[in-house]
């Protein structure tokens, strides 16, 4: 006999949709890419360029953002990022057949992504392209220049280009050492950060919910800084919005104090990201005010996780990634809560175009 309690949700965490295995083999999978990346930045850096442009749309908007920041810090090579339906539009007369192109795209088929390389290549321009899905318009051969079709991880593989563009330049003395701990280490670590945040995150997944149950009108405000704030963007526009159907506002930290600190209040749904990198500190300063004005905050915070294996001057370069980790674990709980499935909001987003 089958009872119905066979069919019925865990309660409490339970690393929902969690598949280590899987988790590790990506993200392995991804650092196993490095020599056909440096290949390719390779003959990149022969043939010479006067610009790199990370282009993206939506997630992967936010990613190239998070990319740009992390080199505007560190190099002087001329790194730019855009947008892809702004470059489409408005253009950009630095862009020329000298410049290169670095895009990610999961499905291979979104309209502004096949366009902008369309455009790119009408100007002369060269098109590196990290692509998901295998057999895609954006895996034809008339749509790229340089190509590797892998799932998942973009943040991982445009930090992999970006590290060993600046080696290429001089920037990065400790490219190896740094290659060699992420290789031995980093996939194990971000499992670690979402079995040590599972628990968090259910209770931070249940109040959301119930909060927004009570208050449907009222926004979750997302705050981050440096390439916490490609994660704020992404986070509240993609998942909550997109997926999860919940208004939200990202904001960045620099700006917080410019606008939007005058408007919290004591029961105003307030999340900040906070990282490792150079921008810690403008984190940091929300951090400090929030308590004065604001009882239902949230301070997700980088520092807190072990990341055993990574030296102190590398966490900064994957705080993003910890952050997607903890991300993770409260998408899986939302999901519960909410009682929406992705697969019903994939079937109304059919009719988006």
């Amino acid at each position: 006999m089958v009872t119905t309690s066979m069919w019925n949700e865990h309660t409490g965490a339970c690393l929902r949709n969690f598949d280590e295995k899987e988790a590790l083999d990506s993200v392995n999978g991804a650092l196993a890419l490095r020599g056909q990346i440096e290949q390719i930045i390779d003959q990149i850096w022969a043939d010479g360029f006067d610009g790199i442009y990370f282009i993206g749309i939506g997630g992967t908007y936010a990613s190239s953002m998070q990319v740009e920041v992390y080199m505007r810090g560190h190099s002087k090579l001329p790194v730019f990022v855009e947008n892809a339906a702004e470059f489409l539009t408005t253009g950009n007369r630095r862009f020329t057949d000298r410049s290169v192109v670095i895009l990610s795209s999961v499905s291979g088929n979104t309209k502004e992504m096949v366009q902008l390389v369309d455009r790119v290549h009408q100007i002369g321009g060269r098109v590196f392209s990290f692509i998901d899905t295998p057999g895609s318009v954006l895996t034809q051969p008339d749509k790229q220049d340089y190509l590797v079709v892998y799932p998942k991880n973009e943040q991982l593989k445009f930090y992999m280009v970006a590290n060993y563009l600046m080696y290429k330049n001089g920037e990065f003395a400790d490219y190896d050492r740094y290659n060699r701990e992420m290789e031995a280490h980093l996939a194990q670590v971000l499992v670690d950060v979402e079995k040590e945040s599972d628990a968090w995150a259910y209770d931070y997944a249940k109040a959301c919910v119930a909060f927004r149950n009570e208050h449907p009108d009222l926004p979750r405000y997302f705050i981050g800084s440096g390439n916490q704030y490609g994660a704020t963007y992404s986070y509240a526009m993609c998942y909550w919005e997109e997926q999860m159907w919940i208004r939200t506002k990202s904001i960045s930290c620099q700006e917080f104090f410019h606008g939007m600190q005058e408007i919290v209040v004591w029961d105003t749904p307030v999340t900040l990201f906070m990282g490792e990198d150079e921008q810690r500190p403008l984190a940091e300063r929300v951090a400090r005010f929030l308590p004065k004005v604001c009882g239902n905050y949230t301070i997700i915070d980088t520092k807190e996780f072990a990341l055993k294996g990574i030296s102190p001057e590398f966490r900064g370069t994957i705080s993003h990634l910890v952050m997607h980790g903890v991300n993770n674990r409260v998408d899986a709980y939302m999901e519960l809560f909410l009682r929406h499935p992705l697969s019903i909001r994939r079937y109304y987003r059919q009719f988006e175009y």
